[in-house]
């Protein structure tokens, strides 16, 4: 918060100066994310865009647009102003800074807060030279049902019904005026979706159908395609006027595989929602490696339906909290080198729970944009059935990378993906983090979740002798000596991974 009230605070400098060589504009930021199909060699791809309210689209480079805004994913579909300032070597203008201007000067919220009815309307779109209907209306419109395995029914267990999918409906088939080469042109070579036609055709064939504007304008806007796009099913926000109502519209784009699954059609709309990719802590360029949260593994340790298909898993407490589903008082916020001590930790499934679902230790010396967060994972009902097992998983974030969440894992050298002993903390096991700024001991395993001890760093000899237990380790105190997990070092604190030949595909 303190880092955009100053970026705040440098952007009315630069309002106020008026440099030839630096310009401010304003208007809404679309985010995008393209997820490869399972398996496949081609990693993410991410598109970050301000959109003016002439309607002119600016293509943002993404890691400027990081740097620039400090928590850029925390701005998704907001209103900002975005300072651009004029490359030396007469290049494209590089993005110094973005700010939100919803609330300009003032400090932005850390999380996109998203709560009620989110309604989404999925649209069945086809290209004039495809005419196969892999699925018919009715499977469609039964996709956002509330029995176990259905979206409505799948977000609101997510979210402990803090959102529904009420008034959510299916319209299509509907016939796009151009053949499939027209919206997936080849450039260099690639094939590369034009997502901005594609929402536009498929959005105009439904529009003498559909109401965009209830309820002042609904959630989203679920893409059916019958024919490949570009090899990615894409999530994210599109900032167009519809039916009146100018806004950034949460929307997915899928191919028939997508559809066809409704993990990576949750990990879409995860992403329509404004949540990014999650990530393990392996140190490659390769974010769908992490199977305790949708937004990183959709596919890996997903329980399975005859109808849907792969069913998602959960988000992570990281990104539940992100928008507004963690109640108060089911987190804690503790500074790292202080002692919480046996403590019960549900399971982040368990709906009305009246204990912890979330720590969060904050690193004293450090941005408050880097933390660490632990949560409890317990295998049961539709969606966790197929986790790795039970564990304690630990997360540290930092929300100035492309992945801000990243599982721990204390194998050395760690897991391609994070479903092995070593990202999975359990009882009498004792982890600690690097640079030994804290420790994390698991007492033991319970009907719903854990108990759990948060400690400070390991104590010299001479540290204990003089401290006021004489002699007493919280974290070290029990009948059975815990199995040290060993401390690692994150592969890279800051930015983004380091690039590494991964396996792809979510």
């Amino acid at each position: 918060m303190k880092l955009l009230k100053t970026l705040s605070i440098l952007l009315l400098a630069c309002l106020a100066c008026g440099t030839a060589n630096a310009a401010v504009v304003e208007g809404n930021l679309e985010l995008q994310w393209g997820d490869p199909a399972l398996g496949a060699s081609a990693g993410p791809l991410f598109r970050a865009t301000l959109v003016t309210d002439d309607g002119v689209r600016h293509a943002l480079d993404p890691a400027q647009a990081r740097q620039a805004a400090g928590d850029l994913h925390a701005l998704a579909g907001r209103r900002v102003a975005v300072e651009f300032v004029q490359s030396v070597n007469g290049s494209a203008p590089r993005v110094a800074v973005i700010v939100p201007a919803d609330n300009f000067g003032s400090p932005a919220p850390l999380r996109n807060v998203i709560g009620g009815t989110t309604t989404w309307v999925t649209l069945m779109c086809k290209f004039s030279d495809v005419p196969t209907e892999q699925k018919p209306l009715s499977f469609f419109q039964s996709q956002y049902g509330n029995n176990p395995g259905q979206l409505d029914h799948y977000w609101r267990e997510v979210s402990y019904n803090k959102i529904n999918l009420n008034g959510s409906s299916a319209h299509g088939w509907y016939t796009l005026p151009h053949p499939r080469s027209h919206y997936v042109p080849v450039v260099n070579g690639t094939e590369d979706a034009d997502l901005n036609a594609l929402f536009n055709d498929c959005t105009a064939a439904a529009n003498g159908d559909v109401n965009f504007a209830v309820n002042g304008g609904v959630q989203g806007i679920n893409m059916m395609f019958n024919g490949n796009l570009d090899g990615y099913a894409w999530g994210g926000s599109r900032c167009v006027t519809l039916d009146g109502i100018n806004k950034c519209w949460s929307s997915t784009w899928n191919p028939p595989w997508s559809f066809n699954n409704l993990a990576p059609l949750a990990h879409e709309m995860g992403h329509g929602y404004g949540l990014p990719h999650a990530n393990n802590s392996d140190g490659d360029s390769d974010p769908y490696d992490n199977p305790w949260d949708v937004m990183s593994d959709a596919w890996n340790n997903a329980a399975n339906d005859p109808t849907y298909g792969s069913v998602a898993k959960h988000i992570s407490t990281y990104h539940r909290d992100r928008l507004g589903w963690i109640d108060t008082a089911r987190k804690t916020v503790v500074p790292a080198g202080t002692n919480l001590l046996n403590i019960q930790l549900d399971r982040a499934s368990l709906l009305g729970s009246t204990n912890r679902q979330m720590v969060v230790v904050t690193l004293p010396g450090q941005p408050a944009s880097r933390y660490y967060t632990i949560e409890a994972r317990q295998r049961g009902g539709k969606y966790e059935a197929n986790l790795a097992g039970n564990a304690v998983i630990i997360h540290h974030v930092d929300t100035g990378r492309s992945t801000p969440a990243w599982s721990m894992d204390a194998d050395v050298p760690p897991a391609n993906r994070a479903n092995n002993e070593g990202s999975m903390f359990k009882a009498r096991e004792l982890w600690t983090a690097p640079g030994n700024a804290f420790r994390v001991r698991v007492l033991q395993e319970n009907a719903n979740g854990f108990v759990v001890s948060v400690c400070g760093p390991a104590q010299t000899f001479a540290s204990l002798a003089s401290s006021p237990t004489r002699g007493m380790d919280a974290c070290a105190v029990s009948s059975v000596p815990a199995p040290t997990r060993p401390t690692r070092d994150l592969p890279s604190p800051v930015g983004n991974p380091v690039p590494r030949m991964p396996r792809r595909g979510f």
